[in-house]
């Protein structure tokens, strides 16, 4: 099957893990892994591997190879992609990928809502996922050209410097139940901005790359930490633009340590060096699921057998909200 196929459509619920190889996981991204993969394999769907290596100057082949044999350590396994070819259509690589995003960002020039850009900040830190807590700041639409509504001319000025590809939004609120936090509406306009789809180094941005990947290879449920929650807003509506199926979303709370500050990849003592050198795969997977309350106890668990265990029973609403304090040993 041609995961390609923009009509590509499948039974069975198809899940994904994106990861970024810019630094080896923590306990908080075996978590989203784990939870994504339990969701679909509970129900007999399938997972897939890919590789978010937007960033040229952070990302790292070694990393990206480090995360799939970390994955296959703890038991959990793709259908799809990964770096090295496993899988019937593998490799997943976003930075091998510019044909499929610039065939969308074509069809949106097309629409005539885009245009160029140069502010920098936003085109600096678009390849990143843009959570919640990193204080974002909702683009003023300083370039927005007149026939969008904005101050700034139809043909900008000529500029040494490449500009940013950038999309306008309309005042108009996104309405979505997420699968944990529940109903949600988001206006575009005051709480997203006009988000960036390329920088001007030629770099593709977070939104259009995850929508085109997720719309391509019929991905219908995406599993990611809540501080990504307000992307969830901006996709649907590169989604509806594109006309391609809104998948469902799954934004769970985040993993943080005993001061309550968030899982990074700075955290070396939650980190899958660090969880290696001391516990077993089942006892990482049994302390995931008691954590997430999966499980009543952390006895270790396999991956495979907590998925036969939760077969048509995985449930997000075992979670709730808040964020889940773990302890540095376990």
């Amino acid at each position: 099957m041609n995961v390609e196929n923009e009509n590509n459509t499948r039974p069975v619920p198809v899940g994904r893990f994106a990861p970024s190889p810019t630094g080896r996981m923590h306990l908080g991204n075996i978590t989203a892994a784990l939870l994504s993969w339990l969701s679909v394999r509970s129900r007999g769907g399938r997972w897939i591997l890919r590789i978010e290596d937007l960033d040229p100057q952070r990302s790292r082949r070694e990393y990206a190879l480090q995360i799939e044999d970390d994955l296959r350590w703890l038991g959990i396994d793709w259908d799809e992609g990964g770096t090295d070819g496993t899988g019937p259509n593998g490799p997943y690589s976003q930075s091998l990928r510019g044909e499929f995003y610039s065939r969308q960002l074509h069809r949106l020039e097309e629409m005539g809502l885009t245009y160029p850009c140069r502010c920098t900040r936003a085109d600096i830190m678009s390849t990143q996922a843009p959570h919640e807590s990193d204080g974002r700041v909702v683009y003023a639409g300083t370039c927005r050209p007149r026939r969008l509504g904005g101050t700034a001319p139809d043909i900008p000025a000529p500029s040494d410097r490449p500009p940013a590809t950038r999309i306008f939004v309309p005042n108009e609120t996104i309405e979505f139940t997420d699968l944990v936090c529940g109903p949600r509406r988001v206006n575009l306009a005051k709480e997203c901005g006009d988000f960036v789809l390329r920088r001007g180094d030629g770099a593709w941005a977070y939104q259009l790359a995850v929508v085109t990947d997720d719309a391509l290879m019929g991905v219908t449920e995406v599993t990611r930490g809540n501080d990504l929650l307000l992307s969830a807003a901006q996709q649907i509506y590169l989604y509806r633009l594109l006309g391609f199926p809104v998948p469902v979303f799954a934004h769970i709370p985040l993993i943080v340590n005993g001061q309550g500050v968030r899982l990074s990849k700075r955290d070396a003592s939650l980190s899958m060096a660090s969880l290696r050198a001391t516990y077993t795969p089942e006892e990482i997977i049994g302390h995931i699921a008691y954590i997430t309350g999966l499980r009543p106890s952390s006895r270790p668990v396999s991956a495979a057998d907590l998925a036969a265990a939760l077969a048509g029973k995985f449930s997000f609403g075992a979670l709730g909200r808040s964020n889940i304090i773990t302890a540095t040993d376990f």
